[in-house]
This record gives structure tokens, C-alpha cells and sequence, in this order.
């Protein structure tokens, strides 16, 4: 759909750059609220590793979302958009002391707690400033995902999380911790998940731990399931808001949740991933022996999924309405890999076309790097070329 970009105004800026669709991402943000709010118990915090642009997390403050935070400058970018640090959680595998102390100083909802020498530094810290520090256990449920393999993070096999074999142990020594308090159990299986199965299997995993815990008569107050809901990359334009309705039901139907729980997600890539895109220009048409390239002034600089992940995005050419042509879409930089698709129609390709990245608002600009010297592409917003 090339009509939804303003292609005479991009030619007063330099490409590459990302451009965020402002109306689909608060279309996205009220379709989350409405359908959150249907559960009187749940709270819905944003993953700012998808994307920390400023203005981006100004417009998720705006629509009341809370926090997901993996970093100490997470954290701050939280709270610098006006988050309150009361709707922070902050998880991250290996959290270095100076992160905690931020957290403790703002007094933030959540710790989000991987490990029991985490737990252990936690204290001392909150200690030392006369704090306690709340925290939930992120629990590794050994539940895998039907996603990439180098995005799930349920398994016993990853870093992530405390081994549920590990679980008596750890609150056992929660509660003998005296600046510690031990609020909630925390999962997160995975990214990029459609198969709506998966989340009943973690649900029906926190159900059984939930029975455990009660068998030593220990109810925690919150439960947060993490995000992971995924998107719709070969066609975007077909549903461009995720099904939070169903995503919602879903965990409504198979998670027991006991009285006065209360019920946290993670979502971030299902927020802000549709609405954002990488723009390009043409830098050559290049005739090889059996192929031809189209070659883009955006590499793997600017958007690193499909060489880190062999991620398919989908590509357009919004300069052209030529009968289309097969292309192999690659970037500048001096590396094999740097190569967006291959075989990929596109309609005909000219030096200096406007060429589209769909569905890279997630984990594209904020993944960006300096490679090879280059500089960091800017992101803008639709209202800023009206």
C-alpha cells in the first residue's frame, strides 16, 4: 500500500531512516487497552528493548502502558518519557549493581529476579540504602515456542530464568532476606509467537507451580507472563494489529488465577512492530551473471534481523508501478551476509527509488550499529511530514 507513505516529503530528508505510522501504532496501543481492560486484573507493561525512540515511548506513556525494562538505560529512558517508576519492572539476565541502585533510588514496581546471586546482591544493595527491594522470581519453565530458535527463552537450556528444580531453594531464601520482598513468579518463553497453543502450555506450567506453592501455603500476589505475541511480516498491511483479543481470551481461559492476583504482560514487538519502517533508497541496479541486485544505501546497519535471525521482511518498491522484476535486495556493507531477501519481486527498480523495510519497528532502529563507520539512521514520525 504505497499511499500510505508520504514519498515527496521523504525526499527532503536523508535516507536511510525509519518512519513510524503514529495513527496505527495509537490504534494498536487503544486496541491493547480495550482489550486488557475486559480483565479487571490485568496490566499490560511495553518492552522498551523493541524500541526506546523517544517520541515513541512519549505516545505509549500517553496511553497509560507501564514498563518492561532488560537494562540500567532502559530504565532511565522509562522514566525520562514520564513512566512512573510504580508501572517498572525490571528483569534482565545479569543486572550490574549500578542498574539495581537506579531501580532502588525511583523505587520501581519490580525486580524481576534470574538467578539466586542476583537475589542475594539485590538485598545487600537495598540494604545499604535502607530499601526493600520487591521482587518476582523469573521462573525458566522448560516450555519451548514454536519461533525462532535463537529467540526463545523458556527452555532449561537457556540462560535465562531460575530452573524451576531450583525453585524451593531460592524462596526459601527470599524470605530469609529481611530488604526482600517476594511479590510474583515471572515467565517469558519467547518471541514472535503465533501459535496460540504455546501460551496454554505456559499457562497450564504456572498453574502447576501455583499448586506447588500452595502446598507451602504461599500465594504470591502477581503473576506476569511476559510477552512474546508476534506479528504478521509477509503481510502487514492484512492485519496490522495483532489479535490481543484472542491473545487476552487465551490466557483468560487457561490461567487459574487465584483471588486478588494480579496478572502482568510484556508485550513489545506486537505494539510497535507494524507500525514502523525502514526507508531506502536505490543506490544501483547491478546485472549479475543469473541475478540482479538491487542495491539499497540501508545495510544490516540499520536493520540487522535478517542477517542475525534470517528474518523475512517484507519489501517494497514505492517509487515504481512498472511490471515487476526479481532482485536480490542487498545493502553497503562489506559483508556477505548484508543481503535483505533474495529472489524477491519487486516492481522494476531504478537508481534513487524509495525502497520499504515493512514491519521493522521492532528491533530495528533500536538494534542499529556503527559499522564500518556509518552513522545511526534517525527515526521520524508520520506527523512529522505533515
Amino acid at each position: 500500500m504505497k499511499g500510505i507513505f508520504p514519498i515527496e516529503a521523504f525526499k527532503t530528508v536523508r535516507t536511510p531512516f525509519y518512519y513510524y505510522d503514529t495513527t496505527l501504532l495509537r490504534k494498536t496501543l487503544q486496541t491493547v487497552n480495550n482489550e486488557a481492560a475486559r480483565y479487571n486484573n490485568y496490566h499490560v507493561h511495553y518492552a522498551i528493548k523493541a524500541n526506546a525512540n523517544a517520541k515513541i515511548l512519549g505516545i505509549i506513556r500517553e496511553a497509560g502502558l507501564g514498563a518492561d525494562c532488560v537494562s540500567g538505560g532502559e530504565v532511565k529512558a522509562a522514566l525520562k518519557a514520564g513512566i512512573p517508576a510504580s508501572q517498572i519492572v525490571f528483569a534482565g539476565v545479569a543486572k550490574a549493581d549500578w542498574e539495581i541502585e537506579l531501580g532502588l533510588e525511583h523505587d520501581i514496581f519490580c525486580f524481576n529476579v534470574e538467578s539466586m546471586p542476583e537475589l542475594e546482591v539485590i538485598n545487600q544493595l537495598a540494604t545499604a540504602c535502607g530499601k526493600t527491594a520487591q521482587v518476582a522470581f523469573r521462573i525458566n519453565p522448560n516450555v519451548g515456542a514454536h519461533t525462532h530458535s535463537n529467540i526463545t527463552t523458556g527452555l532449561a537450556e537457556n540462560k535465562f530464568g531460575i530452573n524451576m528444580e531450583f525453585l524451593d531453594e531460592a524462596i526459601d531464601l527470599a524470605l530469609s532476606l529481611s530488604h526482600i520482598r517476594l511479590i510474583g513468579i515471572h515467565f517469558h518463553i519467547g518471541s514472535q509467537i503465533l501459535d496460540m497453543s504455546d501460551f496454554i502450555a505456559l499457562c497450564n506450567r504456572v498453574n502447576d507451580i501455583q499448586d506447588s506453592l500452595a502446598q507451602r501455603n504461599i500465594q504470591v500476589e502477581h503473576i506476569n507472563l511476559g510477552g512474546g505475541l508476534g506479528i504478521d511480516y509477509k503481510h502487514p498491511n492484512r492485519q496490522p494489529v495483532p489479535d490481543f483479543e484472542t491473545y487476552f481470551a487465551t490466557i483468560a481461559q487457561h490461567l487459574k488465577v487465584r483471588p486478588g492476583q494480579q496478572v502482568h504482560f510484556e508485550p513489545g514487538r506486537s505494539i510497535v512492530g507494524q507500525c514502523g519502517s525502514l526507508i531506502s533508497r536505490v543506490l544501483y541496479v547491478k546485472q549479475g551473471v543469473t541475478k540482479q541486485f538491487a542495491m539499497l544505501d540501508a545495510g544490516f546497519t540499520d536493520l540487522i534481523r535478517p542477517a542475525l535471525y534470517q528474518a523475512y521482511h517484507k519489501i517494497e518498491n514505492l517509487s515504481s508501478d512498472e511490471p515487476a522484476e526479481t532482485y536480490d535486495v542487498v545493502g553497503p556493507i562489506c559483508e556477505s551476509t548484508d543481503v535483505f531477501g533474495k529472489a524477491i519481486d519487486l516492481n522494476r527498480v531504478h537508481r534513487g527509488d524509495f525502497v520499504a523495510l515493512r514491519s521493522a519497528g521492532a528491533y530495528g532502529e533500536i538494534m542499529a550499529c556503527g559499522y564500518n563507520c556509518r552513522e545511526l539512521p534517525k527515526g521520524y514520525l508520520s506527523e512529522d511530514f505533515s
